[in-house]
């Protein structure tokens, strides 16, 4: 039950300051330490995500997506550029600093400015970007904008129950897992029931710290193995 109460005593939630509507996602670049996350350019970008989404042999990693694999890189050009043109979903692409190649994908979708609430999906992170601090930077700096740069108070990831990685990664990433939506789609021929997961905006100053805690340099040893995992800087 809230703390706060109207004049009829009844419990209401916690109350929200001069809120206004908040700016859209702009078509804009973020960089950190070890990538940069910047609006897809097909042109530029495709030859690259294919390739790195080749070293996948046998395309497990396309799965819980609702579209692919693709038979050829004609085939998934023509995809990215019929999906992954428009504002919602806002398609950004993952620039390995050490390479300066793309590596994966990751989007902003169900954009609700007026309410300051928004999603990450369509999360395709290549093998060449898995479990590296590419990873979890690129989740870091996409929370950083809506939260820091945006200021919208909610922040949703959404996933097939079964993905068992998805859902570790969001717990790991410090969502909040609220529950699982039966049969909420289909895709693929087949039902999904979905699992949800949220970061609230009131949360986030700990888990900013928390992240660039473990993002430092220093907690990383010379083959770029982690000293402390992300979740024992999470208070």
């Amino acid at each position: 039950m809230s703390e706060y109460k109207n004049q009829l005593n009844q419990p209401i939630g916690f109350p929200v300051e001069d809120w206004q509507q908040r700016p859209y996602p702009p078509r804009a670049s973020i960089t950190g330490k070890y990538c940069k996350v910047e609006p897809i350019d097909i042109d530029a970008h495709a030859e690259e995500l294919y390739q790195a989404y080749g070293v996948d042999k046998d395309k497990s990693n396309w799965t819980y997506l609702p579209y692919g694999p693709f038979n050829g890189f004609t085939e998934f050009k023509y995809w990215l550029t019929s999906a992954c043109r428009g504002d919602d979903p806002l398609f950004h692409t993952v620039i390995d600093l050490k390479t300066n190649k793309a590596v994966g994908m990751a989007s902003y979708l169900r954009i609700e400015p007026a309410v300051g609430v928004v999603e990450v999906g369509h999360i395709h992170f290549s093998p060449l970007m898995q479990r590296t601090p590419i990873a979890t930077e690129t989740m870091y700096l996409m929370m950083r904008r809506v939260f820091d740069e945006l200021g919208y108070r909610r922040y949703e990831w959404k996933c097939d129950s079964l993905n068992a990685p998805s859902c570790a990664a969001a717990k790991r990433l410090g969502f909040s897992f609220e529950g699982i939506f039966q049969q909420l789609t289909m895709y693929k021929g087949r039902n999904r029931d979905t699992a949800w997961f949220a970061i609230i905006n009131r949360d986030w100053p700990a888990m900013k710290a928390a992240f660039e805690a473990w993002l430092d340099s220093e907690n990383f040893d010379e083959s770029g193995l982690q000293r402390a995992s992300l979740s024992s800087f999470f208070k």
